[in-house]
């Protein structure tokens, strides 16, 4: 498979509804079928999310081209991730930011992420081993902040760790349908916007819903 063209294809096809062109441009760089399975890599620039096991998925490529637009990131913020997953979206918010810092739940993704990010030539992603307490305190605060699960509300230990004039974007909603917010921090009143639907797995840990 020509994979190459598979992703001009595909970044073609997001132009449509994503305007901002470094977004795109870094889409474009990297290579998503390094982040999926190889049994799934005939599929890796299809429009759609694909498992890569455990349960968890690598999202959909409209659904990280919206989020990471919302981020308005320009090249020399610190920017948080929750849930690595495969590390896709951690290596596109690396080339648009001086810092990433990611963290996931499960242990198999966190090294997986790594092993490829680091495969990659990534100097400038840390990824971590989720701590008890949501984000990564240690290196807050952030300029902005993606969470790539879906959350019951949008949790104040998360709005604690963004700067003022930081941006989180996170899904929130049931465990099954979400709606993506985007929240810029003020020093008063938060603005929250409704960036529209979409579904994710859902998040672990306590700002999560109990276990059924």
């Amino acid at each position: 498979m020509d994979f190459k063209a598979a992703r001009a294809r595909l970044i073609e096809h997001l132009g449509s509804e994503v305007r901002d062109e470094r977004v795109l441009a870094a889409m474009l760089r990297i290579p998503r079928e390094r982040f999926v399975p190889s049994e799934q890599q005939d599929s890796a620039y299809e429009d759609m999310p694909l498992p890569i096991g455990l349960g968890q998925t690598i999202s959909q490529p409209f659904i990280v081209a919206l989020m990471t637009e919302a981020l308005e990131l320009t090249g020399s913020e610190k920017v948080l991730e929750v849930g690595a997953g495969s590390g896709y979206q951690a290596a596109i918010l690396a080339e648009l930011a001086r810092l990433v810092i990611t963290v996931e739940r499960l242990p198999a993704l966190t090294e997986g992420a790594k092993r490829v990010l680091d495969s990659l030539g990534y100097t400038n992603i840390t990824v971590h081993l989720a701590e008890e307490t949501p984000g990564w305190q240690a290196e807050a605060p952030y300029d902005a902040i993606v969470v790539t699960a879906g959350a019951p509300k949008i949790p104040a230990d998360l709005l604690a760790q963004l700067a003022i004039g930081g941006r989180l974007v996170i899904p929130v909603g049931s465990r099954y349908v979400q709606e993506l917010y985007k929240v810029t921090r003020r020093k008063k009143k938060n603005i929250v916007q409704n960036l529209g639907g979409c579904r994710f797995v859902p998040l672990i840990d306590k700002n999560a819903w109990d276990e059924e």
